[in-house]
């Protein structure tokens, strides 16, 4: 027996009493102008529009199609939209319990429709990137032939996960992380449609911003937490939500942070404050504070890479790469993986040696700048490579520095309003402290002196 997408016991309870199914089966949307984000894939004449048969004029819809996307951004509902909206028969695997056996009955059966009842059949499978290259081999023929329609769904990277030559067979579409203001609107529709909870209970602003944070742009987690806390609420004889009731139901306490208030930068000046006193426990405790609140993930990593400098800097020369490819890391893995990478970076930074020289050096340098002190370029330092250059004296008498024994030329580079300005003061911490030595060394050898 083929897997469809509901089964028939499914489908006989759900005729019997719908509100046993789980509010976020129940709100599935029935058709594409329904589904919430994901714009960019369902303007007028797009691949999926045409899918479901809309603008039957136009070229044909696409003969399979790969959906990547992160979990609950609608990876499925798309696949029951297409299975709602078409006469197409409509076969479901999932690709962690689905082998080779599985697929090739269902391809079977797609020849059988085809060529007894005329009945064109979609398979959507769930999770291809848990199939082996053996078994997503084993699609190639009835995707070349179009003896099958498929939809497959992974959440991985399909140019790492999905063999070539199904790659190249499949359009690939890529689902976009689900916005606030996408959950919201689902959320604020479970709450009044006839489907959902048909406004017996209400979700004050407190609990809503709460349940936002604990969805991560998860539209699943958002409607199986909205329907715990309603039966919950109601249990009570509660006609609300309570922010307390939330908390109770999914075992996460409220955490008092504004992402656009002053919580956002109260917390994250605690954190950057807490690294620069060489606090590690403190500054993981707010790093906490912010993943638990559903801070941008790429916010706090462009707070790191800012401390790594201004607070480190050559005492741990270490610590800026350090921030880097923790930045480079959380925009390629996301939360919640992105919480150990934050950690990781968090803690180097904070037992890491501190020094502000670099950060106290610009600013000197900058400050001379702004009050005029620049004055001309030293004619000898000046582009000599261009015709005429010489005739104005442009790198004339320039020293090479490469030529002389110890690769130091004691010669003017500053601008002569700036001859004897020293910028860089050198910590003793760390690593830095060699550059202290070579400072001291290259500034006598430079024949410069204190003012």
């Amino acid at each position: 027996m083929e897997p469809d997408l509901f089964t028939a016991a499914a489908e006989e309870r759900q005729e019997k009493d719908p509100a046993a199914s789980p509010l976020a089966v129940r709100m599935r949307p029935r058709t594409l102008d329904e589904v919430v984000g994901q714009q960019h894939l369902l303007k007028p004449g797009s691949p999926l529009r045409r899918l479901v048969g809309e603008g039957s004029g136009g070229p044909a819809g696409p003969s399979s199609v790969i959906l990547w996307g992160p979990p609950g951004t609608g990876k499925t509902t798309l696949a029951y939209v297409v299975s709602t909206t078409t006469n197409k028969r409509f076969v479901e695997l999932s690709a962690i319990t689905a082998g080779v056996k599985e697929v090739r009955a269902v391809i079977d059966g797609a020849r059988r429709a085809s060529g007894g009842y005329g009945q064109e059949t979609v398979l959507f499978l769930d999770e291809i990137h848990r199939f082996s290259k053996a078994q997503q081999d084993s699609l190639l023929p009835a995707v070349e032939n179009r003896w099958v329609t498929l939809i497959a769904a992974t959440t991985e990277n399909p140019y790492f996960s999905v063999i070539s030559p199904l790659l190249s067979r499949s359009l690939l579409l890529t689902l976009e992380p689900l916005t606030d203001d996408d959950v919201r609107g689902l959320l604020r529709r479970a709450l009044t449609d006839e489907r959902g909870l048909k406004g017996t209970v209400t979700l004050p602003e407190d609990t809503e911003n709460h349940l936002l944070r604990i969805a991560g742009g998860d539209a699943r987690r958002a409607l199986t937490a909205l329907e715990a806390a309603a039966g919950a609420a109601l249990a009570k004889g509660e006609s609300g939500i309570g922010l307390t009731t939330l908390e109770e139901t999914v075992d996460r306490a409220a955490v008092k942070y504004d992402r656009d208030g002053d919580q956002h930068y109260d917390v994250a000046s605690a954190l950057i404050k807490s690294i620069r006193g060489s606090d590690v426990d403190a500054a993981l405790h707010y790093l906490a504070r912010m993943i638990e609140a559903g801070e941008d993930p790429r916010f706090i990593a462009r707070r790191l890479m800012i401390s790594a400098s201004e607070d480190i800097g050559l005492a741990d020369p270490n610590a800026l790469p350090t921030a880097v490819a923790a930045a480079q890391a959380v925009a390629m893995i996301g939360f919640p993986e992105a919480a150990l990478t934050l950690s990781h970076a968090t803690i180097a930074l904070a037992l890491a040696p501190k020094s502000n020289s670099a950060t106290t050096a610009i600013g000197a340098a900058l400050d001379d700048v702004r009050k005029g002190l620049a004055g001309p370029v030293p004619p000898h330092l000046r582009d000599g490579h261009y015709k005429g250059a010489a005739k104005l004296g442009h790198a004339q008498g320039y020293v090479y520095p490469h030529d002389l024994p110890e690769g130091i030329a004691a010669q003017q580079y500053a601008p002569d309003a700036l001859k004897d300005r020293e910028y860089y003061t050198p910590g003793r911490h760390g690593a830095e402290a060699r550059y202290a030595d070579a400072v001291e060394w290259t500034r006598k050898h430079l024949g410069r002196r204190r003012p």
